[in-house]
């Protein structure tokens, strides 16, 4: 996988957990070290040059027909996305994670895809 990564030139970012539940992305490697920040996550140790990612695999608890998602609460990824424009986003799930309508607000940012164990929707 890493040689297809290095062949690919493709860059893992990782989030960074920033003060007012806001975050930016690091770029992260396989030897990096990580630390356990105050959510209890894994974050990159090294803080390095802050890069705004391509495209995001975003965890979920839930997702509707719509591409809404039910995040953990704090906005992290739903106010990243309101700055930061025209970045792909993919909820990542298992497809008894989706019901039917979830509430949203005007805060809520919609998926792109939603992958699940049975593929990729739109």
């Amino acid at each position: 996988m890493s040689e297809l990564i290095k062949k690919t030139k493709i860059k893992t970012l990782l989030p960074v957990i920033k003060p007012n539940n806001q975050m930016n992305f690091v770029e992260w490697k396989y030897s990096d070290p990580l630390k356990v920040n105050e959510f209890g996550m894994l974050e990159p140790y090294l803080q390095r040059k802050i890069i705004v990612p391509n495209f995001m695999l975003i965890p979920l608890l839930a997702f509707d027909k719509n591409n809404d998602r039910l995040g953990y609460g704090k906005g992290f990824y739903d106010k990243f996305l309101k700055i930061k424009k025209n970045i792909i986003t993919i909820g990542v799930a298992f497809s008894f994670q989706k019901y039917n309508k979830l509430p949203t607000s005007n805060l809520d940012i919609k998926l792109d895809y939603i992958l699940t164990e049975k593929g990729l929707e739109k």
